[in-house]
């Protein structure tokens, strides 16, 4: 188990002038007792300023959440799930999501209720990640100790701080780098590029309701919807003895619509709960459970069959909606909920599912709410004014075009579950060059059933193709052409966020590369070496395997840059994406110098064998991968923060001070320049 990374012992004998060890946040715990049997565990964070500790809720696929757990006893049960406070809640543009975090204080409070009267101790974990505006600190695990002063104690509140202990360490100038095997083909660095990737799934609230509203649009031009219109109109017409009771019903008609969806989404928010929404889109069984509802869905939108609601609700409910009045409206909603549901369920079991998967708690709601606004509106305004329904188009075989349309794009949405659940396993089933197929596949599908060269069993006899219907099954063939490039290695920008990414494939460089020149330092006529890959999106040569990355650059000729980075790392990405990518500093990371990325939160374990003692805690032993670069760059180089970057010769001794995080392009490529010119 890992502690705090050292004390400020440590840092006194680290002789640099350019690093820093950074220690922000000091955890205490404390109980509070809420009655004879239950207590409260609570930890507190404090944090120093310019700092942020994320909360336990951070999507999938962003920086590493808060997480605590404790070591199970006969003495106590935990009773729910650990809270926290509200903190902050922003929009990362990096991670392209929301993520919670907190400033200066956090408090976590845990539930217990205990089977012992007397005095025990309760010994915990919390693993977190802290950031600044310009470098993330690696994942650190401490331990932590309540004591549980037992029913005798008059005292009500127990306070520790023994979290954390004095660590003496003998800092050494040069330290061994044990060499490990890894299969990089199938290793964490595609799953975890992969899954970078697919950041829609975790919508912001805006994203998830502009979705929805389109959706309840959608689905309001289905053959079970669409003809509904003038039907109610008909009754609000019939029934409203003026022009303004008839506004008047039709406005509750649409509220009626709106509080029905909408308390779905309740229900399904107060079913799962924060915490169950939150680990959805990385849990393999609801990512296949999800996969397969869609599928069903899918299959039903296209003619298979249809999915329908016990005909005793439908009867029931028409029986309060004939007594008249608010009560009568609500339910005449309610019947239109029911009798459409073969349309609307697939869509609105889509919505919830992709709305979940976001990890929000009130996504669903949202979700619900502007699907049901979108439903709503037009029902009320035509009630309200019936003299519009002369410029609806009439009912036909295009409402079924549209549901099958609905079908074709919920298939293509199902295999994104499935790929969830894949890269999550690591089963290489689903891999980017399988999932294009597919996708290619159902667009080329679709474009031909809109052409009119396949029919499905509710079709309509065609004589002729609208405008419309020609228009959409140009934009399917096109969209079908567009992703044929990314067997190839294209990378598909606009759907950037569904198939894995690049690495997570067969042919990890494209179906055909030769894995000749293709990336490769300008003037070498070789194959990719052993230990490197093509670092994407720009393609530069790396390794993760710091023994194989200098055997390389001693071999030619060329310095090494070491980039000690974080998978969760956003300002890595930030250098990745705005420094690295510039014209001035690519063509120099591709051919003057040899990169060895390190990084520091890779969870892999090491292989049997080759753990490894830890100098910084005597007597403990590295498992993970991370564990190894994260360490040696707190004895190395006396930093613990990424992004941080070391230029060095063949003998580990440094070309120029290392730097961390350095947005400033004209900086970076001086001190670049600099670093190799003292190499040559």
């Amino acid at each position: 188990m890992k502690k705090i990374f050292f004390l400020l012992a440590f840092f006194a004998l680290v002789n640099s002038s350019f690093a820093q060890i950074h220690d922000p946040v000091k955890w205490s715990t404390s109980v509070e007792k809420i009655s004879d049997s239950e207590y409260d565990l609570i930890v507190t964070a404090t944090i120093e300023a310019k700092w942020h500790l994320y909360s336990q809720n951070v999507p999938a696929d962003g920086p590493i959440p808060t997480s605590f757990s404790f070591k199970k006893s006969a003495d106590f049960k935990i009773v729910g799930k650990t809270s926290e406070e509200k903190g902050h809640t922003v929009h990362d543009p990096v991670f392209d999501m929301e993520i919670k975090y907190f400033e200066n204080k956090a408090t976590f409070k845990q539930r217990i209720k205990i089977n012992n009267s007397n005095a025990f101790k309760i010994l915990g974990e919390v693993e977190f990640m802290v950031c600044d505006d310009s470098s993330c600190l690696p994942p650190t695990v401490i331990d932590l100790t309540f004591l549980i002063p037992g029913n005798k104690a008059n005292a009500t509140i127990a306070t520790t701080d023994d979290s954390k202990e004095a660590v003496e360490v003998t800092v050494e100038n040069n330290i061994e780098i044990p060499s490990i095997t890894v299969d990089k083909s199938k290793d964490a660095v595609a799953v975890v590029a992969a899954t970078n990737s697919n950041k829609t799934s975790n919508k912001s609230l805006l994203t998830i309701f502009i979705i929805a509203f389109f959706s309840g649009f959608a689905a309001l031009l289905t053959p079970c919807v669409f003809p509904m219109i003038p039907m109610t109109v008909s009754f609000f017409t019939k029934q409203s003895k003026s022009k303004a009771e008839g506004v008047k019903n039709a406005v509750i008609y649409g509220l009626s619509i709106v509080i029905i969806y909408v308390l779905l989404g309740l229900l399904v928010s107060a079913v799962f709960g924060a915490d169950a929404l939150n680990a959805l889109s990385t849990n393999v069984w609801f990512n296949v459970i999800f996969f397969f509802l869609l599928v069903i869905f899918a299959v039903s939108f296209l003619g298979a069959f249809e999915i329908v609601l016990p005909s005793s609700w439908g009867t029931t409910v028409d029986a309060q909606a004939d007594k008249g009045g608010i009560i009568g409206i609500f339910f005449m909603a309610l019947a239109l909920a029911i009798v459409s549901f073969s349309c609307t369920g697939p869509i609105v079991g889509t919505l919830l599912v992709e709305a979940a998967a976001g990890g929000n708690q009130i996504g669903p709601i949202v979700g619900m709410l502007g699907f049901s606004l979108a439903l709503a509106i037009p029902f009320a305004l035509f009630a309200a004014f019936p003299g519009w329904l002369n410029s609806l188009p009439k009912s036909g075989g295009w409402l079924n075009t549209i549901k099958v349309v609905l079908g074709f794009l919920e298939l293509a949405l199902a295999f994104k579950f499935l790929s969830n659940a894949d890269l999550v396993l690591q089963l290489h089933w689903l891999e980017r060059e399988v999932f294009l197929s597919i996708w290619i596949t159902i667009f080329l599908v679709l474009a031909f059933y809109l052409f009119g060269k396949i029919q499905l069993p509710h079709d309509s006899p065609l004589t002729h193709i609208s405008v419309g219907r020609l228009s959409l099954g140009i934009v399917s063939l096109a969209f079908a052409i567009y992703m044929i490039p990314g067997l190839w290695g294209a990378p598909l920008n606009l759907i950037s966020a569904f198939p894995p990414a690049q690495h997570y494939s067969e042919s990890p460089y494209g179906v055909g590369f030769s894995k000749m020149n293709s990336g490769m330092p300008s003037g070498e006529n070789s194959e990719i070496p052993d230990g490197a890959h093509l670092m994407p999106p720009h393609n530069i040569l790396a390794f993760n395997d710091y023994d194989k990355g200098l055997a390389y650059a001693k071999k030619v000729n060329k310095p090494v840059m070491i980039d000690f980075t974080g998978y969760a790392c956003v300002n890595c990405r930030k250098m990745e994406q705005q420094v690295w990518a510039k014209d001035e500093i690519l063509p120099i990371l591709k051919n003057e110098v040899v990169l060895i990325s390190l990084y520091v939160d890779d969870k892999r374990a090491l292989a049997n064998g080759e753990e490894i003692d830890s100098k910084l805690y005597p007597g403990k032993k590295l498992k993970y991968i991370g564990q190894k670069w994260s360490e040696f760059q707190i004895i190395k180089y006396g930093a613990n923060a990424q992004p941080f970057y070391v230029l060095m010769d063949h003998n580990g001794e440094n070309l120029i001070e290392p730097v961390a995080y350095t947005p400033d392009v004209e900086q970076y490529h001086n001190w670049l320049k600099k670093g190799i010119a003292n190499f040559k």
